[in-house]
């Protein structure tokens, strides 16, 4: 894929470099599409297997599972990157979205528990859809330039992270409810900052946007799902 990406940036058969570029971006920016949407697939499956089994990650201790997700996602994340220009760094991008589908599999039990539980989830499912859907047009038609973002949105994840962190022990209903209305708004703008990145031709490589762009999505969902549950759900 390195070499394809190389070949393709260069000027051949006196076609101008630019053109050249256009069609590199566009390709890495369709491949993106299609392995975000291939990547649902372990997903879904490991939070209905999740679900299915009770699966619980350290639930008796929160701040050690914390620790171990940690530890993890971060050895995926460092395994992807070394393999992203192969095959195998899909592999490892598909087995680390069937852990967080596991991963997930706690919150969306916990909002199937509801009499309206499925709905909650369709909805969250729907207003993910929705808001990736409209990141992704204003950052495949806007000519505003968004790269100025990046270190305030980076600034506020690491806002939100500590306060997570913190109401580990804390258990404020009114701190969840502001985190998760946060992560919402910083990981939507994630979106459209790592989709303009690829559009604008800052990212090459479909592997490292993809998984980006997954985690931005991730973060959408389980956050909305968290609001729709706490505000929304209803007991028989």
């Amino acid at each position: 894929m390195a070499y394809e990406q190389d070949r393709l940036g260069s000027t051949v058969l006196g076609a101008p470099q630019g053109v050249l570029g256009a069609a590199t971006r566009n390709r890495v920016l369709r491949n993106t599409y299609w392995l975000l949407a291939i990547s649902m697939v372990p997903t879904v499956l490991g939070a209905w297997i999740g679900v299915r089994t009770g699966f619980g990650f350290f639930a008796g201790s929160p701040f050690v599972g914390l620790l171990v997700f940690l530890g993890v996602a971060f050895g995926f994340f460092f395994a992807i990157e070394r393999f992203k220009n192969s095959g195998i760094g899909v592999a490892l991008l598909l087995g680390f979205t069937f852990f967080m589908g596991l991963m997930l599999s706690r919150l969306v039990g916990a909002v199937l528990g509801f009499s309206n539980g499925a709905s909650l989830v369709m909805t969250a499912f729907g207003g993910t859809a929705a808001i990736f859907a409209v990141m992704a047009t204003v950052a495949t038609v806007s000519k505003r330039d968004f790269s100025g973002m990046g270190k305030w949105l980076f600034i506020g994840f690491m806002v939100v992270f500590v306060a997570a962190i913190a109401n580990i022990w804390l258990q404020m209903p009114a701190l969840t409810l502001t985190i998760s209305t946060l992560a919402v708004l910083i990981f939507s703008a994630f979106i459209l900052y790592d989709l303009q990145r690829v559009v604008n031709g800052g990212e090459t490589n479909y592997v490292t946007a993809t998984l980006s762009v997954y985690l931005s999505i991730y973060n959408v969902f389980s956050n909305l799902l968290m609001l729709l549950g706490v505000l929304g759900g209803e007991r028989d």
